[in-house]
Parts: structure tokens; sequence; C-alpha cells
């Protein structure tokens, strides 16, 4: 059941116009800090309210909520919900216009977003400070971004006057996004590639190409056949001085909510002791976390 009481108090809707533009969630209860709310996320992507939920709910009280929701932010076009709780994620449309494609606004920069083809929508908002953080320290720099999506890190070091960026996917679809993204915010693709690969056998490749001064690995946890996360994620930290600077800058992501930090802290000490780690890039305040299961991305610097 979902408690509207709890969500208001909690649910903080942008009000000037400059919030009202951002892309940005609104509600996770994927933390487990509201009571019995841990099935429900909402999100903003002007001018669409998405609900999504990772259990069953009554549809009465789907509809209730997309009616609060919609009193709170007047000036939405359509509310959908996805049901990620279902093999393919359905979105359905509640209120309003039935809206697939839309782009949005995160900071100064531009994302195509699709709603309804994938589970995801084309850009994982709890990386906003990741892709921040890259944007205000790409300056000059040779990144390597490996399972870069629809190269959201690309778009943010480009926009951030990196000096080249290889974006490494095994989706052609989502590297094909990725351009669209880069095209999207009129950055040049002259010192931007996009290469479908199998990073675990590309290792080689990387080495030519080399060596990159940030590298930004964002490895899915689990898709069938071809990663898993704690068999996968040491091969790439012990090849790391194959395509890497010595002085190399180093943001490594883990989505998996049974792994904690250590994962990470634990895996470089053993396979890449040349790297200290230097600081942590917290998500948005909004995923409140009550159990530390939800993303780490951990930065590294070479000697």
């Amino acid at each position: 059941m979902i408690d509207l009481s709890q969500i208001s108090k909690h649910i903080k809707p942008p009000t000037d116009q400059v919030g009202l533009l951002q892309a940005q969630r609104l509600f996770h209860g994927r933390g487990h800090a509201y009571n019995n709310l841990h099935h429900v996320t909402i999100d903003w992507l002007p001018p669409v309210i998405l609900i999504t939920l990772f259990s069953p709910e009554d549809d009465c009280e789907v509809l209730a909520l997309a009616d609060y929701l919609h009193g709170q932010l007047p000036n939405c076009k359509s509310i959908q919900v996805q049901k990620r709780h279902e093999l393919a994620g359905p979105i359905n449309t509640l209120k309003g216009e039935s809206i697939e494609q839309l782009v949005i606004q995160e900071n100064d920069l531009k994302f195509n977003i699709s709603l309804g083809k994938s589970r995801n929508t084309g850009l994982f908002l709890d990386m906003r400070n990741g892709r921040q953080w890259v944007q205000k320290n790409a300056q000059g720099k040779r990144i390597l971004n490996l399972f870069s999506y629809t190269c959201g890190f690309s778009v943010a070091a480009i926009a951030g006057n990196a000096k080249s960026v290889l974006n490494v996917d095994m989706s052609s679809a989502a590297l094909n996004v990725g351009r669209e993204n880069h095209r999207l915010n009129q950055q040049p693709l002259d010192h931007v590639k996009f290469e479908k690969l199998d990073i675990f056998k590309s290792f080689s490749r990387f080495k030519k190409r080399g060596p990159f001064d940030l590298l930004i690995c964002d490895p899915p946890t689990f898709q069938k056949g071809s990663v898993d996360i704690n068999r996968d994620y040491p091969k790439i930290l012990r090849r790391l001085d194959q395509f890497m600077a010595a002085d190399a800058t180093l943001i490594l992501c883990l989505n998996a909510p049974e792994l904690k930090r250590d994962f990470l802290l634990d895996y470089m000490a053993d396979l890449a002791p040349s790297y200290r780690y230097s600081e942590e890039i917290k998500a948005p305040k909004v995923f409140v976390e009550a159990e530390n299961k939800g993303l780490k991305v951990l930065c590294f610097k070479g000697a």
C-alpha cells in the first residue's frame, strides 16, 4: 500500500523555474529509508512524472498517487507508471499524453530519454554528481569510458574540454544514442570514439589506444553471458597498468546492492597497489540509503 502521507512529507517537488526544467529523482523508496515504500521511486523528467514500482501495487493506490503528484507539478503533461517487477518493465500512461521520446536537461547538458522501449530510460539519475565531477575534471584528459551505455559521462567530459574520449559498450543501440546525445549538445565528434566491443577481450586494443588519463568504469551488476561483477571486475583492475597513464585517475562504480565499498578497496589494494583511494562521489541527497546498498562511486589516483 502506498502511504501518501509519508511520501508527501519527504517529496520536494521543484518550485522555481530553473528546478522545474531539471530532470531529477523526487522520491527514492529503494533506499529502505521509508516504511513500506521500498518498492516506489518517483522521477521528474520534464514534462513527465515517472512512477516506478518494484513490486505489485493496487491500481487505485497508484492513481491516487498520480493525482497527488499532478497537484504538486501541475505543469506536467504526462504521468506514467513502470512496473519493474514484470519481466519487460512495461510503462503505462496514467494521466495526460502518451510521451515516449523526450529530451531532458541536467545542469547545462541535455540527454535523450526513451520511455517504454526498455527497462531503463537512457540516463541514470543517481549518477548526476558523477557526471558533474567529470565535467569539472576532464580538462585536457584522454578518457576511457567503459560500459559507456548512452555516453552520459562522455557528454560531460567533452563539455569539460576533455582531449579525447573512447566510449566502449556491447550495445550498438546504446552507442547510437550516445552519438545523438553529443549532437544534441552541439558537440563535435572529432575527438570522440564509439566502439562496440567485449571489454574483457579488448585489453590489447586499449593498450594501443592508450595511455589514458582518466578511466570511468560503470559496469552492470549482471548480464547473462557477458558480465558478472563479482567475477569480472578484477579482470579490469589487474590490467590497469597496460592502458592507463602512471598518474591516471580512476572512477570505479559499483551498483550491486549486496557489495560494499570494501569490494573495490580490497581488490584495488591487492591488484593495483600503486593507486591510492582519493574520494567518494556521493549520489544526490534525495537518494537516501538506510542500508548502504545504493550506488558506490570511488575515485583512485595513480602515483
